[in-house]
C-alpha cells in the first residue's frame, strides 16, 4: 500500500491572473489550517503559464508545488510561444504536465513530441505527469492495456532507472463529464496499470486517476490509485479543502 497520496490540481485557462492568486492565496491558508507538512501529502498546481511566478510565490512557504501546463520539446532557443524547461527548473517549478489528450487532440502533438518533452523534463529535475488513456469507454482490463501500451511508448526505449514519474490516467470519455468514471472501474484499471508499471520499471512509477474527479472521490479509490489529478471541481477553494481534508483522514486511518 502506498504511504502517501498525490492530489494535482490544473487550472487550464479558466483563471484569470488575478483569480488565480486569489485561489493559490485561499489554498495555501487551508494547507496552513490543516497542517499538511508531514503528511504524507504529495501536492502540485498547474496555473496558466503567466501566473506560475505568482503561483509559486503564494505557495512559497507551503508544501503545494508548482508546475506547467505544457513544456518546450526542445531546449531553450529559437522557439517563439514556447517555454523551456530549463526556465520553469530556474522558476522553482517541480513538475510538468505532458501529453494531455486535449494537447494530443488539438495541437497535433505526437507520441515523438511527447518523448522529446519527456526528455527535457528528465534533464531538468522536473517530474513529469504524463497523461494516458482511452478515446472510448471499454473493459477495464482493456482500458489498462491500453494505458499500458501508451506508457511503453514513452518508456520501453529508455536505458537505467528512470527518474521518479506520475501517469495520470484521464479516460477521454470521462474528461469534462458530469461524474468520473465509476469507481470499480477506475480502481480495476489504475491497480492493473501500477502493478504492471512497477514490475517492468520500478515503484517510481505511479499512478493516479483524472476525468471530473473531484470531492469524496479519493477515499473511495485509495489505495487503489496513488491519487488523483483535478480539474474544474477543485477550482473553488472550499472544494480543494474538503479533499484536502479527505486526503489527510485517508493517511491517519
Amino acid at each position: 500500500m502506498s504511504t502517501s497520496i498525490i492530489i494535482g490540481v490544473s487550472h487550464k485557462t479558466y483563471f484569470g491572473y488575478g483569480q488565480t492568486r486569489q485561489w493559490c492565496r485561499e489554498v495555501a491558508e487551508h494547507i496552513h489550517n490543516l497542517s499538511l507538512s508531514g503528511s504524507g501529502i504529495e501536492l502540485f498546481t498547474f496555473p496558466a503559464m503567466p501566473a506560475i511566478g505568482a503561483a509559486l510565490a503564494e505557495f512559497s512557504t507551503s508544501v503545494m508545488q508548482v508546475g506547467a501546463q505544457n513544456v518546450c520539446m526542445a531546449p531553450a532557443g529559437a522557439w517563439t510561444g514556447e517555454t523551456s524547461a530549463s526556465m520553469l527548473e530556474e522558476m522553482g517549478c517541480r513538475y510538468v504536465e505532458i501529453g494531455h489528450a486535449e494537447r494530443r487532440r488539438h495541437f497535433g502533438e505526437t507520441v515523438g513530441v511527447i518523448n522529446q518533452k519527456l526528455d527535457m523534463a528528465f534533464a531538468h529535475q522536473l517530474t513529469p505527469v504524463i497523461c494516458i488513456g482511452e478515446e472510448y469507454e471499454m473493459a477495464p482490463r482493456q482500458a489498462a492495456e491500453f494505458a499500458l501500451t501508451q506508457a511503453e511508448e514513452l518508456l520501453a526505449h529508455r536505458s537505467g532507472k528512470l527518474p521518479a514519474l506520475i501517469f495520470a490516467w484521464e479516460p477521454q470519455w470521462a474528461i469534462g463529464a458530469p461524474a468520473p468514471a465509476s469507481d470499480d472501474y477506475i480502481r480495476e484499471v489504475c491497480k492493473t496499470l501500477r502493478q504492471r508499471l512497477q514490475q517492468q520499471y520500478g515503484p517510481q512509477c505511479r499512478v493516479i486517476y483524472g476525468g471530473s474527479a473531484g470531492p469524496g472521490l479519493i477515499g473511495r479509490l485509495w489505495p487503489d490509485v496513488d491519487g488523483i489529478f483535478l480539474g474544474r471541481f477543485a477550482h473553488s477553494p472550499s472544494a480543494m479543502a474538503e479533499i484536502l481534508t479527505e486526503a489527510k483522514a485517508l493517511l491517519h486511518t
